[in-house]
């Protein structure tokens, strides 16, 4: 039986003998189903009556089932159960994971019932978890596919201006290259309170669009919000090393190691900003030794490349720090 089958409204009986009456069976089938045709209205009906005629069946099999498939069914179950928080959460999941399929066009997901419901908190970590696994949304396919959530969100974040989940919920549509709904979000939560995430929010939808100066900006504002948070100070100090105002870099790096003097991220920073700006070995070597320490392999590679274009650093330190790159 064809995915393209169901979702043209094959009936659940002959769904379930097709899966032997496996309702854990049934209930990949339906997904699969959903998958070719997330907004054709009859896997979910199918769903429904499952749902409601095996349903301690369906809970025992599909407890601990992280599949795509598991969790694309669960959530259109708690959105039967009118849990609306945990059912926007796990679509969020599955769309992380599979953001090539507009999900987003399921029925219930526009249902009135979710939108008046679903709180913004949930919401916010939903839009998160749509970026978990780093896919690039920034293409016309990509905003048609997210229509439906730059709809929820701005129904939600009318109904509830939670600024800190607004300023979350901002980062989805800024991944989509939506600047507008971004700020737009921004400017709602700051009709209710300013708070340093939605300074955070703003400064960093200027630097997705490439405006330094704004960026700059909206993170010195964050900054008189939140001014012991050392995470601001590196991140003003990356964007005045993007402006390529090392010193400036190199002075809001030590002001950040005021407030968190064994970071390692402000640490690497402080020495390769130095090394860009006066060609210190030392430094450099500091920052070779710090290399395996940082997480973010992206970030440790641009500080890589910022300090190796230092002057008149000896030819075999550049060697040793550009052989981190390739590891």
């Amino acid at each position: 039986m064809s995915n393209q089958s169901v979702a043209a409204g094959v009936s659940l009986a002959r769904v379930m003998a097709h899966c032997g009456g496996s309702p854990v069976g049934a209930v990949k089938l339906l997904a699969g189903a959903i998958a070719s045709a997330p907004a054709a209205p009859e896997p979910y009906a199918a769903l429904a009556d499952l749902w409601q005629d095996r349903r301690s069946e369906l809970e025992a099999g599909l407890e601990g089932d992280g599949s795509l498939s598991a969790v694309l069914a669960q959530a259109y179950f708690l959105f039967l159960k009118g849990d609306m928080d945990d059912a926007v959460m796990a679509l969020g999941s599955v769309t992380g994971a599979r953001p090539d399929v507009p999900w987003g066009a399921a029925p219930w997901f526009g249902d009135a019932r979710l939108l008046d419901a679903v709180s913004a908190e949930a919401l916010a970590e939903a839009c998160l978890r749509t970026l978990d696994y780093g896919h690039d949304l920034d293409t016309d396919e990509m905003r048609e596919r997210f229509a439906p959530w730059f709809h929820t969100i701005d129904v939600v974040s009318e109904r509830s201006p939670v600024p800190e989940s607004l300023a979350a919920m901002a980062r989805l549509p800024r991944a989509c290259g939506r600047y507008e709904l971004s700020f737009a979000l921004c400017d709602r939560a700051d009709t209710v309170d300013r708070v340093m995430w939605t300074a955070v929010a703003r400064a960093n939808t200027w630097r997705a669009m490439g405006d330094l100066d704004q960026a700059a900006e909206a993170f010195e504002d964050a900054l008189t919000l939140d001014p012991a948070n050392w995470s601001l100070y590196l991140d003003l100090a990356d964007v005045r090393a993007e402006q390529g105002d090392f010193a400036a870099a190199v002075a809001l790096v030590e002001q950040g190691l005021q407030h968190e003097p064994q970071e390692v991220s402000l640490r690497a920073a402080g020495a390769a900003y130095r090394t860009r700006l006066s060609g210190s070995s030392d430094d450099l070597r500091a920052l070779i030794a710090m290399a395996p320490k940082l997480a973010n392999t992206a970030y440790r590679d641009l500080l890589i490349d910022c300090a190796c274009a230092g002057p008149g650093l000896p030819r075999n330190l550049l060697a040793k720090a550009r052989r981190i790159r390739k590891n």
